[in-house]
């Protein structure tokens, strides 16, 4: 007999503080107890239930064995075992295919857990087949000392496998949101945060370069995957996604927030600068503005909690020459190519507007191309160099910032000087002095 007190009292303390409906408990105490039962007591094969009563503490036991016939078993051959069946995990991979054959197979016989119909028709009159029938057992006298190591191991595990079911339904729905934490520590570079009942994982290839993290700290971060592990619920979390962008100023414009403008796409070298593009779906709202706010108070909002990231906001638009055109921003463009089956553009600036439609390192025209999907080439209006926005994973260094060359002349020596070093571009910004700010950012 179980201290059905104690028990009744764990219970209730699990459904009312970690949330964990009693039933469930119950139910998986149960099947415990009858494994132990059949370990201790039983045969193997054998298929033993249990029941509690939980207002006397007392156990019941019984047997089930199924009702077969020669048509839904097969006599086992001689020296062939039926295999213990294994009960599979929840994740576990797909089982690998079998041939026609082992599949058509019927399970064997075996006389712990079936019964032949005419037999059962004995006990039974009205058997059918694949109905089981019930053949008590007697509770064993040693048995409550295993019953109560067996409850206490059942009850920890039910309250593990309630929290992770609780985990994964209040985390799977704020999947693609932004979610508020505490930094607990840092762990070889990743950032170990938690959120109340969860913990999350913030890896290093998904924090701001420079980015300092403080354990105690209040931080916020893009939840952009929630996945069932062997140990928990596991939170990946970034402050480098694209979408961080889009949920930061869906909290700070109400606009963003109810559909009224939208964010059609987003550039980000994250911790340096970002290209937003943005559009109205009501003609009488200003989509940049509603993203700029009062004094700029929104956008510089966004950027103080991406540690001063630089944000262009421009216009969305349908008409690609238009689009990208806008998306070279604050750079001036004179004229524009399109090849809209190649997507690719050809941009002519004044001369005095090239290394600003380039960017320090590239920067600017290597965000509008992954901004646009269009590879962009830009040349001066007096015929200078033409410059390619190069593939955003390998990008050269093309241009200064406008202080640091008197000419174009200058700007074609110092790109070929850049080539000959074969001088990466992270290496190059280091060296460069701080870029114009976008129009935007000045208002």
């Amino acid at each position: 007999m179980l201290d059905i007190k104690a028990l009744n009292l764990a219970l209730d303390q699990l459904e009312e503080e970690r949330r964990v409906p009693k039933e469930k408990i119950v139910e998986a105490l149960e099947q415990a107890l009858a494994a132990a039962y059949r370990k201790d007591f039983g045969k193997k094969h054998q298929i033993i239930r249990s029941r509690i009563n939980l207002e006397s503490g007392d156990m019941e036991f019984w047997q089930v064995k199924i009702v077969v016939d020669e048509t839904t078993v097969r006599m086992p051959e001689e020296g062939e075992e039926e295999e213990e069946e294994v009960r599979k995990p929840f994740n576990r991979a797909p089982e690998p295919e079998t041939n026609e054959e082992e599949e058509e197979k019927l399970p064997l016989y075996n006389e712990e857990k079936h019964i032949f119909l005419e037999e059962a028709r004995l006990i039974k009159k009205d058997a059918e087949l694949g109905e089981e029938l019930i053949f008590p057992l007697e509770t064993e006298e040693d048995f409550g000392r295993v019953a109560a190591q067996t409850a206490k191991q059942v009850i920890m595990q039910g309250i593990r496998g309630a929290e992770r079911e609780s985990v994964l339904a209040e985390y799977g729905d704020k999947e693609g949101t932004i979610i508020n934490g505490t930094v607990a520590k840092i762990d070889r570079g990743n950032v170990i945060i938690e959120f109340g009942r969860a913990t999350g994982m913030l890896p290093k290839k998904e924090q701001i370069p420079g980015e300092f993290y403080r354990q105690g700290a209040r931080i916020k971060a893009y939840l952009y995957s929630v996945e069932e592990g062997a140990r928990g619920v596991n939170l990946w979390l970034s402050r480098t996604h694209p979408k961080l962008l889009v949920e930061l100023f869906a909290i700070e414009a109400p606009e963003v927030a109810n559909g009224l403008v939208e964010l059609k796409a987003v550039a980000r070298e994250p911790g340096s600068r970002s290209k937003v593009a943005v559009w109205s779906n009501d003609e009488s709202i200003d989509p940049i503005g509603s993203l700029v706010g009062q004094k700029g108070v929104r956008v510089t909002t966004v950027m103080n909690e991406l540690g001063g990231e630089k944000i262009d906001i421009i216009e969305w638009s349908e008409d690609p020459a238009e689009f990208v055109a806008a998306s070279l921003s604050p750079a001036k463009v004179l004229d524009i190519q399109v090849n809209e089956e190649e997507k690719e553009a050809v941009v002519e600036v004044a001369e005095d507007q090239l290394s600003l439609a380039i960017g320090k390192g590239g920067q600017n025209v290597r965000l509008a191309h992954r901004l646009t999907g269009w590879k962009i080439d830009i040349k001066g209006v007096e015929g200078g160099e033409t410059m390619i926005a190069s593939d955003e994973d390998d990008s050269e260094v093309l241009a200064e910032d406008e202080e640091g060359y008197g000419s174009l002349e200058d700007l074609k020596e110092a790109v070929a000087e850049t080539q000959d070093e074969n001088e990466t571009v992270e290496e190059k910004v280091d060296e460069t002095p701080e870029e114009e700010t976008s129009s935007e950012e000045e208002e």
